[in-house]
């Protein structure tokens, strides 16, 4: 069942988006040469704690991870792009990194996911990364009133087609609110004028990703890091986005 939030509870996810984005920017900013995964773990922890939030990924047990998930951030390094479990890795120059968050602050979440290239970038990594922004871009811009979740999957496919990189279906974005996972479900792949009509009150996680060549993927035996099933570079952008009267509002936004 999706469920509309009215503006004042559109207000209230608005200040868990904020929290987000300022978290994920000292993140960016942290992301050096040689800072081990724990670290930054370690930071998110303590602004979660500093903040009086909730994690949403502490203890989430879904049936696609071997749970429960006992940190606060996905740390997903090089060919490994969704859920990856932090580990004990100093980053190394060169390596591409995904970080996403989601959090609840008063009981409404918001959920982001930025990309960086650590230390020296190579065209190809920052083409990959381009890519994956400018898809969140196009499937923002069609996120108004009266269109459908297809038009927003479309989007995402299109950017995809443009760059030459295949994209997978299994996991895309998804309605939030009171909770991380909510109806509807986003692929990144669609049909335009197809699926749930966007109506105001509407919330969604949009999160384009892409594996330079392969739309496939595998899991770790950590039970959760996803990673492209050829060993390919992996990048990652999602924003937390409001259907409004005036359109979309983006509640993740720096």
């Amino acid at each position: 069942m999706v469920e509309l939030k009215s503006p004042a509870e559109i207000a209230r996810m608005r200040v868990a988006g904020r929290f987000v984005a300022d978290v994920l920017a000292g993140l960016r900013a942290r992301a050096r040469v040689g800072v081990n995964l724990l670290d930054l773990e370690a930071h998110v922890r303590e602004r979660i704690r500093e903040r009086g939030a909730q994690s949403c990924y502490w203890d989430y047990a879904p049936s696609f991870g071997r749970g429960p998930f006992r940190n606060t951030v996905c740390l997903s390094v090089n060919d490994a792009v969704l859920h990856g479990l932090p580990f004990d890795y100093a980053l190394r120059d060169g390596d591409v990194l995904t970080m996403d968050l989601a959090v609840g602050i008063d009981g409404w979440v918001a959920d982001a996911a930025t990309t960086v290239v650590v230390g020296t970038a190579t065209d190809a990594d920052l083409r990959l990364v381009r890519a994956t922004e400018e898809a969140l871009a196009a499937a923002i811009a069609v996120a108004v009133p009266g269109n459908h979740i297809g038009d927003i999957s479309a989007a995402i496919a299109a950017v995809a087609r443009d760059y030459g990189y295949p994209v997978n279906t299994e996991f895309g974005g998804h309605g939030l609110g009171r909770t991380m996972h909510e109806d509807p479900h986003v692929p990144n792949n669609g049909r335009p004028g197809r699926g749930y009509r966007l109506r105001p009150g509407l919330t969604i996680a949009i999160e384009p990703w892409f594996a330079r060549t392969t739309d496939r993927i595998v899991t770790d035996p950590d039970g959760w890091t996803i990673r492209s099933a050829d060993g390919s570079r992996t990048a990652h952008s999602e924003h937390t986005v409001a259907i409004t009267p005036d359109g979309p509002e983006v509640l993740t936004a720096a």
